[in-house]
């Protein structure tokens, strides 16, 4: 019975007193526990092991997650369907572009073009375009409404949808797909070309087109002409790069406008 009590803890108790223990069996405890912790670290391993010509691996290794930011998947083809790839071309602040946007209506002074090469943005294709479209499709209405009732003032007067479509395919065509004809075309004679400024250049050159479509509601048929010619002269004005072929262009743009949305 002594010898069974005299195994038992008792160093938790209060007023107990540890027992003593040699210098010898001190250092063999502690050699023992540093060996406990420098041993091999345990790794947790998974199932299913390791198939086809890892079989002999055993089972897989659970590893650890690293502590650095995730990494960004690599460019491929998948990207260009991803709208987050796009998110760099739209980073532009609202000052910049109003800046642009004063600096395209008088392109003779140079600044424009150095503002535009210092970031080609998107942003101003985009708004400028369905800013465009939303404004020929209303005024154009409002200018058939106003001529019909000058002609006929009896006649029923009808709001024509289809000018939203006709000024949607017309506006985004034009600002599209001729920057990429001509990019091609430039490319193909072995200049250098950016795509992307292309479609930059191209749609600030609109943004004239807004301002100046509400004066060609004045029913005077010579002043309209006046209006929209030179409306397409500033407007070719701001693609130097390639001036003769641009204010051909611009300019049956803006005869098409006249022509179709304010008859």
């Amino acid at each position: 019975m002594d010898e069974s009590f005299s195994n038992l803890q008792t160093s938790h108790l209060l007023g107990s007193v540890p027992a003593v223990i040699s210098d010898d069996n001190q250092k063999s405890t502690n050699v023992h526990i540093a060996s406990v912790k420098e041993g091999p670290s345990a790794n947790m391993q998974i199932f299913p092991p390791h198939q086809g010509n890892n079989a002999a691996k055993g089972y897989q290794t659970l590893e650890s997650p690293t502590e650095g930011p995730e990494q960004q998947p690599s460019n491929n083809w998948k990207g260009y369907f991803n709208v987050y790839s796009y998110a760099q071309y739209f980073n532009v602040d609202t000052d910049v572009v109003l800046n642009r946007l004063m600096s395209s209506l008088y392109p003779t002074s140079g600044d424009f073009f150095s503002k535009i090469d210092a970031n080609p943005d998107l942003y101003g294709l985009v708004w400028i375009c369905t800013t465009l479209v939303f404004v020929l499709s209303s005024l154009g209405n409002c200018a058939t409404y106003l001529v019909k009732k000058r002609t006929d003032s009896a006649a029923p007067w009808v709001f024509d949808v289809n000018y939203i479509n006709l000024a949607a395919s017309l506006i985004y065509g034009y600002a599209i797909i001729v920057p990429v004809a001509f990019y091609f075309s430039l490319r193909y004679m072995g200049s250098r070309a950016d795509l992307l400024r292309f479609w930059c250049l191209w749609g600030y050159s609109l943004f004239v087109f807004v301002p100046t479509t509400l004066p060609l509601l004045i029913p005077v048929e010579f002043l309209r002409w006046v209006i929209i010619l030179l409306t397409g002269g500033i407007a070719s004005n701001d693609l130097t790069v390639v001036v003769a072929v641009a204010f051909g262009l611009q300019m049956v743009l803006s005869i098409f406008i006249k022509v179709w949305f304010f008859p």
